[in-house]
């Protein structure tokens, strides 16, 4: 009798489910937020044309969830479908322990080596940049003066002969705006290199630099002119990759550390109590 009531049960499932029905008026809504606000440091009529689509698309939202939200019906499988592959074994990442799902990256770096990597790489785009400004204008203060001048738009006026001369305001402003930029970046080295571990060099001593100069090149022609024309782009470029070789050198020499991924969440943050893991860890993974 049990087999018969759960046999009736599963013939009396419905036919198909209601779920809300897919709608394109979301992105579109986002788009015309997004050149909304890009009018705002180009034309004006890319906000008006913003605000035209934005308005469009909540018109849209609007209409497929009021007075009634639109539904679609799916239908429910009554079996479940066969997984098929065309491949003949799955490929799978070999670990230490093959019970175990790997989980990647398996090693990371230290915040230490971040912050190694970022002091390292200040040091030598402050020499490459001092080398320009020696080559060029005879006088190692232009390019910490154009530093500075980049967050006070009356300095950007000033002649090329009050840019070669020492200003100790500007030097004051420079030395922490260039430490903390390059510590953060270093940060990120750390957290971004082991994603490419057989070539890191080549991701942050070259792609990343490369990508981050085309974007403040684009960005500064638009947001600040002035400075954009007095900036030596072949020079900037050169500081940036000497940057990014020193502190991926840096950062990729320092020892790593096992994740904690693999570990129930509880046990990450710390809670003690039985049953949160099935084995104990080995020495030389973390505790």
């Amino acid at each position: 009798m049990p087999v018969e009531r759960f046999d009736e049960t599963s013939e009396r499932r419905p036919a198909g489910v209601e779920l809300p029905a897919p709608t394109p008026w979301p992105i579109v809504l986002a788009f015309g937020t997004t050149l909304l606000f890009a009018g705002l440091v180009t034309t004006g009529a890319i906000s008006v044309l913003g605000a035209v689509i934005s308005i469009s698309g909540a018109i849209g939202w609007f209409r497929d969830v009021l007075p009634h939200e639109a539904h679609e019906s799916i239908p429910v499988l009554r079996q479940v479908p066969c997984v098929t592959t065309t491949r003949s074994e799955v490929a799978r990442v070999g670990t230490a322990n093959e019970l175990q799902r790997a989980w990647l990256p398996i090693e990371i770096h230290p915040i230490s080596a971040g912050v190694k990597g970022g002091l390292a790489g200040s040091v030598a785009m402050a020499v490459l940049a001092m080398l320009y400004g020696v080559l060029s204008h005879k006088s190692i203060w232009y390019p910490i003066n154009l530093l500075a001048a980049g967050f006070f738009p009356a300095a950007i006026r000033a002649t090329t002969a009050q840019l070669d001369a020492f200003h100790p305001r500007a030097f004051l402003i420079a030395v922490p705006i260039h430490l903390v930029t390059s510590l953060l970046v270093g940060l990120l080295y750390g957290a971004m290199l082991p994603m490419l571990p057989r070539r890191p060099i080549l991701l942050g001593g070259f792609i990343a630099p490369l990508l981050w100069s085309g974007l403040i090149h684009s960005i500064l022609g638009i947001v600040n002119p002035v400075l954009h024309q007095r900036i030596d782009w072949p020079w900037f470029v050169a500081s940036q990759v000497g940057f990014g070789i020193v502190a991926g050198i840096v950062v990729a020499r320092q020892q790593r550390i096992r994740t904690w991924q693999r570990l129930p969440l509880a046990l990450r943050m710390g809670i003690e109590a039985t049953g949160l893991a099935d084995d104990i860890p080995r020495e030389d993974e973390p505790r």
